[in-house]
């Protein structure tokens, strides 16, 4: 059996899965209040990137860090909606996959601020 959605290809598919990759990022952000506010700290932190790294690399990683949290949070939303649909009640191996991947969250985001504070320790207390 073949997916009748799998039939696009060359730049009609580039385009197509463009759109999509845009309407979730706004799903996103319309339903999700952690992404939210990792949107309004990237639009902070993006720009202070530039300014805290010395380098293009410096400035490379803390801009990537910054958003593998964003995508993360995302990978977070999509566990959790996959979950949701197949229902509320409680179950063990729903629970595990929505704390595993909140626990990518966390971890996304602890070295996302080790990478941050290493480096403005680094460039202005040091």
């Amino acid at each position: 059996m073949t997916n009748p959605h799998k039939g696009r290809t060359g730049i009609d598919r580039v385009i197509h899965a463009a759109g999509y990759s845009w309407s979730g990022l706004k799903q996103a952000y319309r339903g999700e209040s952690a992404f939210r506010q990792e949107c309004w700290l990237a639009m902070l932190m993006l720009p202070a990137a530039i300014w805290v790294g010395r380098n293009w690399v410096e400035t490379a990683l803390l801009a990537g860090t910054v958003l593998l949290v964003m995508i993360v949070e995302l990978l977070n939303s999509a566990v959790e909606a996959a979950v949701d649909r197949v229902g509320f009640e409680m179950h063990e191996l729903s629970g595990r996959a929505k704390d595993i991947a909140s626990a990518a969250v966390l971890l996304s985001l602890l070295l996302c601020a080790g990478v941050w504070l290493a480096a403005v320790w680094t460039r202005f207390l040091a």
